[in-house]
């Protein structure tokens, strides 16, 4: 085992407390925004040493870890890190690939959502309308029309592959521009929520709620001037923050924290994963009644105000767990 506590150098008889070692696998681009020089130093403070992982080496030759932090796509990689976790049950892997291939496909990863109650938090949690379109764009006016979505719909492709082209999302205002749409796609009826969504950062059992501004409010007159289909603008960057915009009250209220607390808790136990985001709204004219529209497996938690403090908190635990579980051991 990797955390014994603390040991003894063998020269000057100090005492060293040994690092929880996190070997992570991760992109470029998600290494330099998850890793930043701030974040590392906290963590290294705190015990925590980061290892970069070689994907052209045998995972079972690197090492030893105590947990396995990874967010590479290909199926190769995940039957790579599911042979792991098989033969080495003692590392903690975040997450577990089966798990978060859930997430991968937008017909599958609100199902858990559907299939919730939550009306007695506080608040009524839902999913849009939608509908499934795999082939054939001519057709798709007509399986509109018989699942009787409404328009403007939001038009996403079906597969999250992690791709700039997967999450390049649509609103189609006009039944003839359906047809534009390139399937294999979800549609989903859009929702007026007066321009503002709520991401909802979860890190085990830490909660991190912030807003971002969003489309605003479409009307039937709007939708007969502008028929077509617009590009859905990107409310990742930190740059479209509502968090310090001056906001109706009723707009800028963040959704119930026992609301929020009841929906991760239940997310993460059906889920199967840790780290993730849902991407939620308010219906407009109302208070209590939301949408989940969408759920990203280890988002862009440098973003997220106080994710060093957060993520190191949260690979800490693993580190109580160790040294409760070797304490039991003697």
């Amino acid at each position: 085992m990797r955390i014994k506590g603390k040991n003894f150098d063998g020269e000057g008889g100090e005492e060293e407390e040994q690092k929880l070692v996190v070997g992570y696998a991760l992109t470029l681009k998600k290494k330099k925004s998850f890793l930043q020089p701030e974040f590392e130093r906290l963590a290294c403070k705190k015990g925590i040493l980061f290892v970069a992982i070689d994907v052209n080496l045998p995972l079972s030759d690197q090492g030893p870890f105590d947990i396995i932090l990874h967010k590479l796509l290909g199926k190769e990689w995940g039957d790579i890190v599911e042979d792991y976790r098989q033969t080495h049950p003692e590392v903690i892997v975040i997450d577990p690939p089966y798990a978060i291939q859930h997430l991968h496909n937008r017909q599958s990863m609100l199902q858990d959502v559907v299939d919730l109650n939550l009306s007695d938090f506080h608040g009524r949690v839902g999913v849009p309308k939608q509908m499934v379109i795999m082939k054939d764009p001519l057709s798709i006016p007509d399986e509109v029309a018989k699942a009787g979505l409404k328009l403007p719909l939001v038009a996403k492709p079906l597969v999250v592959d992690g791709s700039a082209k997967s999450h390049e999302l649509f609103l189609a205002c006009d039944w003839s521009s359906l047809s534009e749409l390139e399937p294999p796609l979800v549609l989903q009826e859009f929702v007026n929520h007066d321009g503002i969504l709520f991401k909802i950062y979860i890190v085990g059992d830490a909660i991190k709620v912030v807003r971002r501004f969003s489309l605003s409010n479409v009307n039937q007159c709007q939708l007969a001037k502008v028929p077509g289909i617009f590009p859905f603008p990107r409310v990742s960057s930190a740059a479209a923050s509502a968090d310090d915009a001056d906001l109706d009250p009723r707009v800028a209220e963040l959704p119930p924290r026992p609301l929020l607390e009841r929906l991760s808790k239940e997310l993460r136990h059906r889920l199967g994963l840790r780290l993730f985001n849902i991407d939620m709204i308010r219906e407009h004219g109302t208070r209590d009644i939301f949408y989940v529209i969408d759920i990203n497996y280890f988002p862009g938690y440098g973003k997220m105000p106080d994710y060093e403090v957060i993520f190191t908190d949260f690979l800490l635990t693993f580190k109580k767990k160790k040294y409760r579980a070797i304490s039991c051991e003697d």
